[in-house]
């Protein structure tokens, strides 16, 4: 008998949320929409789980859509880094 190590990818869960890089045009219009640099935002870490099938690299900007009962959907973005 042998057991075969069962493996997760955690970005096809149905509860991970979206994740996705910002183009730079975009992430320059948050930045500006919020008057903060990127280094002001929330980190993510580059060895993130959530950011494995993605080509990111540190200093994009990730935008993380979260489905919700109450308020339909809610946008968040982070700032990646060495991890």
């Amino acid at each position: 008998m042998s057991i075969e190590k069962k493996i997760v990818k955690i970005t096809n869960h149905i509860y991970q949320p979206k994740h996705e890089i910002l183009p730079k045009p975009e992430a320059i219009s948050v930045l500006k929409r919020y008057n903060a640099k990127p280094s002001q935002l929330p980190y993510i870490m580059l060895s993130d789980k959530g950011l494995q099938d993605l080509d990111v690299r540190p200093g994009d900007i990730i935008k993380i859509t979260r489905k919700s009962a109450t308020s339909g959907e809610s946008v968040y973005y982070r700032y990646v880094v060495e991890g």
